[in-house]
């Protein structure tokens, strides 16, 4: 039954040839990588309006009016981090993220804080990206008789993120698919509704403002306009810019060739956005909108310019709007199963996050992002206003790490290239290319390449993996030598623009939310590497070093019956086939006359088998057998003592309920003792 659920929800496993096949075009890529960048448009406006309705409540009516100078501000860092960006995509063609990128040039602990900066950054992104479309289904029902819905808000975000993690399930290619038609209707209805609402502004004005009471930002109370509420107002804004690093990340998803493909994505995300982010402003300046607790800026937009024969692109915006809100978290989907499986390949994670499902995409990692993203909406209520204080303080930090990274590994390829001589050949890629891997591997190895690129036999390979990694460089227009300073000078100046933007929101958001993100990032810092130290434990634990020759062990048997009957048969025929002469099973005495007729019964199924029993007079099963082992144990010093457990197993599943567990708390108590072996023997029930 299990099975078939999941065939249904998943669907049929794909070979691991197939992988290959799992590519991305630049169109469908642009869906799956750029949903959350641009769907940021929908609300990074308002949460600008949001701090600035602070001043506007003290009086100060004209406070609206930077909305459209602090834009600027943001479009113009959001220029800066997309050129950076697209120097990482050149040089890190394998998935450049702020967590390979920090890790190779800035050392081990810096690319551990990106990395638990950017988990925490896509957990936010999907609450914040749901509440956020839930909040744009919501204003759409106002006055209508779908009202109700607003009542249940947490309840339609649960179903949404699920609706997203089972897409994901499904495989890349598929939910790319699901996921493109949203998006491009999301960018040609708002581009169309600002278009529209510039030219109804210039034939018909601004309607009368809002006799509706503002709502504020979280965390603020009514004040004067000052430098702080301004810095506090381009903070929010910033919101706009997460999700710009996600192509960066996702760079072994493309078509070939994959650095140039992502690059030029990276472009259309960035112009696409500008003019959306830009355009949004100035019509919230021009048409005079303010923020409403149950109306979004965007639904004000719609209701004010469509109406009349228009007025059902009104719907349509909101519908498209509420689309890409709730797919956009399909961007943090995509890249925190493939951080994870990183991060786990380099033993920083539990290593099930680097095994690949039925469909080939990372399964126990968009399920974690599932579980994690669901109890942040049910914590704060499914209120994007809430949450945003907690955004993008991680995704500004990774920024900043992966921007400085990229400087310090410009100066060693300006070294490297200093050294060599006027002969030598070029620099050739590094990493698997198709050639070299074959079809076979495909894309999970260009994927995984930035884990695996560098791997040595150590005392357990399947555990020990060097953490070093070589860059797997592109020589081309963008990284060439002659370059080196316009790349330098692009990532340094992406590095102090970030840095800038990080210290004013840990600023501005510290008391109002940030600083759980502050806290929570050292504690994954100190879980990474408490989870590489045991990985590194038991490696050398395992280890075969110093190990003698294999040598015989003798081997004493103890089979616990609980009388005589089929399933102990088959267990003492199974125990005197690995041990003939040295068999023992162990009664407990809980009941005289029981243990009366056990003895009677032995002498005709017992095959010469020695019985022990053990008295019991508090009626405990476990405690004498497990004292009568450890003497058996201590007694055999240098051997081995095997217990072997009769077992019957019922026909259904209910039917375990009705019989005692007594095995399962034997194998329990033994699973921690040195030297014991525990074996079960099933014997199968038919009906």
């Amino acid at each position: 039954m299990a099975t078939a659920i999941k065939r249904l929800l998943v669907g049929r496993a794909k070979r691991t040839e197939q992988a290959i096949h799992e590519r991305l075009s630049k169109k469908t890529a642009l869906a799956v990588f750029s949903s959350d960048a641009l769907s940021s448009t929908a609300y990074a406006t308002e949460e600008i309006l949001l701090v600035l309705a602070v001043a506007v409540a003290y009086g100060q009516a004209y406070t609206f009016h930077y909305v459209v100078p602090i834009s600027l501000g943001i479009a113009t860092l959001l220029v800066i981090v997309t050129i950076s960006y697209r120097q990482t995509i050149h040089a890190y063609p394998s998935g450049g993220g702020a967590y390979i990128v920090a890790k190779d040039n800035l050392g081990t602990n810096a690319g551990l804080i990106a990395g638990a900066a950017l988990l925490v950054d896509y957990v936010l992104t999907v609450s914040v990206s749901i509440s956020a479309g839930v909040a744009a289904l919501t204003s759409a029902a106002q006055g209508t008789r779908f009202a109700w819905l607003d009542d249940h808000k947490v309840a339609l975000c649960l179903f949404f993120i699920a609706f997203i993690a089972v897409a994901n399930l499904r495989g890349v290619r598929e939910s790319g698919a699901i996921f493109a038609f949203p998006t491009y209707a999301f960018v040609v209805s708002f581009l169309f509704m600002i278009g529209y609402g510039l030219l109804h502004y210039k034939l018909y004005g601004a309607p009368p403002p809002s006799t509706e009471p503002m709502k504020l930002a979280e965390g603020y109370h009514v004040q004067p306009l000052t430098l702080f509420l301004l810095l506090g107002a381009f903070s929010n804004g910033c919101a706009a810019l997460t999700g710009i690093e996600a192509i960066s990340n996702g760079v072994p998803a493309f078509k070939q060739p994959e650095a140039k493909n992502a690059s030029t994505t990276l472009v259309w995300m960035a112009v696409l956005l500008t003019i959306m982010f830009l355009g949004t402003s100035v019509m919230a300046w021009l048409y005079g909108v303010q923020p409403h607790a149950n109306e979004t800026v965007i639904s004000q937009f719609a209701r004010n310019i469509f109406t009349g024969p228009m007025g059902w692109f009104y719907y349509l915006v909101q519908g498209t709007t509420a689309a890409i809100l709730v797919l956009a978290a399909n961007t943090s989907f995509a890249d925190f199963p493939r951080l994870s499986s990183l991060l786990a390949r380099d033993r920083f994670l539990p290593r099930q996050f680097a095994n690949r499902g039925d469909r080939l995409v990372f399964s126990n990692g968009i399920i974690i992002l599932a579980v994690f993203a669901s109890i942040l909406v049910v914590a704060f209520g499914g209120d994007t206003s809430r949450l945003i204080p907690l955004y993008a303080v991680g995704v500004f930090l990774s920024f900043t790490l992966s921007q400085s990274g990229m400087v310090k590994h410009w100066l060693k390829e300006r070294r490297e290239l200093l050294g060599r001589r006027p002969n030598d050949a070029p620099r050739e890629p590094q990493g698997p290319t198709p050639s070299s891997t074959g079809a076979v591997t495909g894309a999970q190895q260009s994927s995984d390449a930035a884990a695996t690129a560098h791997v040595r036999p150590l005392p357990d390979a399947t555990l020990a993996v060097e953490t070093e990694r070589e860059s797997p460089f592109v020589a081309d227009d963008v990284t060439s030598g002659p370059h080196w300073k316009k790349s330098i000078f692009i990532n340094a100046l992406g590095a102090i623009a970030t840095f800038v933007v990080l210290c004013v929101f840990i600023l501005t958001k510290f008391i109002h939310g940030a600083w759980i993100v502050v806290v929570v990032i050292p504690l994954l810092v100190v879980m990474f590497r408490s989870i590489h130290r045991h990985y590194l434990l038991v490696a050398r634990q395992l280890s075969t070093e110093g190990l003698s020759e294999l040598r015989p062990l003798p081997n004493t048997v103890v089979v616990p019956i609980s009388g005589v009957h089929r399933g102990v048969i088959a267990a003492l025929e199974y125990a005197k086939a690995i041990a003939p002469d040295r068999v023992t099973a162990v009664y407990v005495d809980i009941d005289e006359t029981a243990t009366q007729k056990l003895r009677d019964k032995w002498t005709q199924w017992g095959a010469g088998i020695n019985l022990v029993v053990l008295a019991s007079p508090y009626r405990s099963l476990t405690r004498p057998l497990l004292r009568y082992i450890n003497r058996l144990r201590q007694q055999n010093e240098g051997g081995m003592v095997t217990v072997i457990l009769p077992e019957f197993v019922p026909a259904r599943w209910w039917q375990h309920l009705l019989h005692n567990q007594s095995s399962l708390l034997l194998k329990g108590s033994l699973l921690f003792k040195k030297g014991i072996i525990v074996t079960s023997v099933p014997y199968h029930l038919e009906q």
